[in-house]
């Protein structure tokens, strides 16, 4: 129907919204594969729509690159907040981080990273809320693992977003099915440093998301 008088903007039709979110996980999958350069038309071939509806929807490359990043980031949220749950219903805090942690990798923030940095705004509005609720309920997942003993009190949220990082990042000059056949092994590994007590004094400060997405 035409507007109804409340100056609000429509509300995108259901199957608009469907191939808009069909977009989006098809360039997920095609720059984590390819980078961000991946064509445009193997995307819309992969979402199962025309190049003029992925045009509709994202104008210019950068506009699809900037919701792949609020969506990534959103479904990190996601599964933190999921985690925090589980904690809240008498898990232990430590076991909910670590599945937190295996469960993000399927997200290849490290192989989307590197192309995120020079394509926006780090203030941008919604990427700014976006990174802010994330890191919100990672610091609240760590908090509580803390307090409860079971993680070392140096270890800080920028060191796991930088092993989830570095550790979902393709090797270079592989695919990233390479990656697959180490990640779960080298995340225990950093998952058992991380736990309480800590033999060892962290040399250094953590990065913080900011500094992942944009330098």
């Amino acid at each position: 129907m035409a507007g109804t008088g409340t100056g609000t903007a429509p509300r995108m039709r259901a199957d608009a919204t469907r191939n808009r979110e069909r977009i989006v996980a098809a360039a997920r999958e095609a720059f984590v594969l390819h980078g961000a350069d991946a064509p445009l038309d193997e995307i819309a071939r992969r979402a199962g729509v025309g190049n003029a509806t992925l045009y509709r929807h994202f104008p210019d490359r950068d506009a699809l690159v900037r919701d792949v990043a609020l969506a990534v980031m959103d479904r990190v949220a996601d599964r933190a907040r999921a985690a925090l749950d589980e904690s809240e219903g008498g898990d232990d805090p430590f076991e909910a981080l670590r599945r937190f942690v295996l469960g993000a990798v399927e997200e290849r923030i490290g192989a989307l990273c590197s192309m995120l940095s020079d394509r926006f705004d780090r203030d941008e509005p919604r990427l700014l809320a976006a990174r802010q609720r994330l890191e919100g309920l990672l610091e609240e997942l760590f908090d509580r693992a803390r307090r409860a003993g079971r993680l070392r009190p140096d270890a800080a949220v920028g060191d796991l977003l930088m092993a989830l990082g570095q550790l979902t990042r393709p090797l270079p000059g592989t695919g990233c099915a390479q990656v697959e056949r180490f990640l779960v092994r080298h995340l225990q590994i950093f998952l058992d440093g991380l736990r309480a007590p800590a033999r060892s004094e962290l040399p250094g400060q953590a990065v913080t998301l900011e500094t992942l997405l944009t330098d």
